[in-house]
């Protein structure tokens, strides 16, 4: 008899094969869905026993509730949806929840509209003294109300000195209707993953006024998000999609043209339904910000970087629930370290990656310069959160609009 050869073979064939062979995958249309969707359809997952079906969603909280009740298995998933749901805010009941791992860095933007662009508003400072000495409060949209999206856009807003909660409203619009909102001039501005920011330059309906990268180089965005239950019942089936997703990401990395190709993937009607001079410049780090400045982005999305961007440090975790606690989700600190250790899930990630030839970092923590200029390392996460000249006001509430 063969001994099974080395490698992603040995765990199907052995013990460790899945214990459930067919997943349900949620994701939504974003170019960051990329490693779940080349995983899937590319011949990532067979090898590995499973068979992913993959589920696009239309709104965060329609993929939030699915990945609660079961309907979906595991998903690219927010951050902060996936804390926000362990820690019982945002109008669902808590329920344990896991990150496998992360799906990429980077890659989301702010926009504002060309109305503002026509009053001179072209520049943080410009934006600034508008909404300081106009009366009428801007609009601007995010994806979710714990989401990434929500928390880089009240981050860089208080960063201009601009209190997210207090001097602008913020509402919640799926991805992929927000450049349809802008159209109609509903919002004054979004944060928003690409290809949708893109979208609206490319439309001449907006521009590109910062980049999230420039708010955090190499800042956290998607996860592979299910329930702690998953973990628990199938953690065969749970390392074997942690492997199959890290060799997606690995491959596209690989090479410009495996971009390129993903690109033209992703365009299709099933996944992003964009078109693809939206998703493939901005995927290949190249920008336009529709104010007549070009770059090629040292930070642009990553979906692999030879596994730094995919291991599910704890720090990455306990800033979400620092910036809950800065803008009143939380009303008290929780133990910002436990709950990440509970989530997180760097056993299972580090046995996926030892088994596919990924390395990953012996660390936990990682330290990083933000825009205002304050370290975040995770060590003083109760300390940093208190930190801020702009925060949630004492005894003012945070509406939610979670649809």
């Amino acid at each position: 008899m063969n001994e099974p050869s080395a490698g992603p073979l040995a765990w199907v064939n052995g013990s460790d094969a899945p214990e459930k062979t067919e997943i349900n995958l949620g994701f939504m249309a974003l170019s960051d869905c990329a490693s779940v969707v080349v995983a899937a359809t590319q011949g990532f997952a067979q090898p590995h026993g499973l068979t992913l079906n993959l589920k696009r969603q239309s709104s965060w909280a329609n993929l939030r509730d699915k990945l609660v009740s079961g309907e979906l298995d595991a998903a690219h998933s927010l951050y902060g949806l996936v804390y926000a749901i362990h820690l019982g805010i945002g109008g669902v009941a808590a329920t344990d929840m896991a990150v496998l791992m992360g799906l990429n860095q980077n890659g989301q933007s702010i926009n504002l509209s060309r109305g503002l662009q026509t009053l001179g508003v072209t520049s943080p400072e410009a934006l600034d003294r508008h909404v300081h000495q106009t009366r009428s409060k801007l609009t601007f949209a995010q994806t979710f109300p714990t989401g990434t999206h929500a928390m880089w856009l009240y981050y860089w807003l208080a960063s201009q000195g601009i209190h997210p909660l207090q001097d602008v409203d913020s509402v919640v619009v799926p991805p992929p209707q927000m450049v349809a909102h802008l159209r109609a001039g509903r919002i004054d501005g979004f944060c928003v993953g690409e290809p949708w920011s893109a979208s609206a330059v490319q439309q001449d309906l907006g521009f590109t006024l910062a980049t999230t990268q420039t708010l955090w180089p190499d800042h956290p965005e998607k996860i592979l998000g299910c329930t702690r239950a998953f973990v628990e019942q199938y953690p065969n089936t749970a390392r074997a999609l942690v492997m199959a997703v890290l060799e997606a990401s690995r491959f596209i990395e690989e090479s410009t043209e495996n971009r390129r190709s993903t690109a033209q993937l992703l365009s299709a009607a099933q996944y992003l339904d964009a078109p693809l001079d939206s998703i493939e410049p901005r995927l290949l780090g190249d920008y336009t910000d529709g104010l007549g400045h070009r770059w090629q982005d040292p930070h642009a999305l990553r979906l692999h970087g030879d596994g730094e961007v995919n291991l599910p440090y704890l720090s990455d975790g306990m800033w979400f629930m620092t910036q809950f606690r800065r803008w009143g989700l939380l009303r008290d600190d929780p133990d910002y370290l436990a709950v990440a250790r509970q989530v997180q899930q760097l056993d299972l990630y580090r046995e996926a990656a030892s088994a596919v030839g990924v390395a990953s970092p012996a660390r936990e923590m990682r330290s990083s310069q933000l825009i205002d200029g304050k370290i975040w390392d995770g060590s003083d996460p109760a300390g940093y959160a208190r930190s801020f000249k702009l925060h949630a006001m004492s005894g003012s509430s945070h509406r939610f609009a979670s649809r």
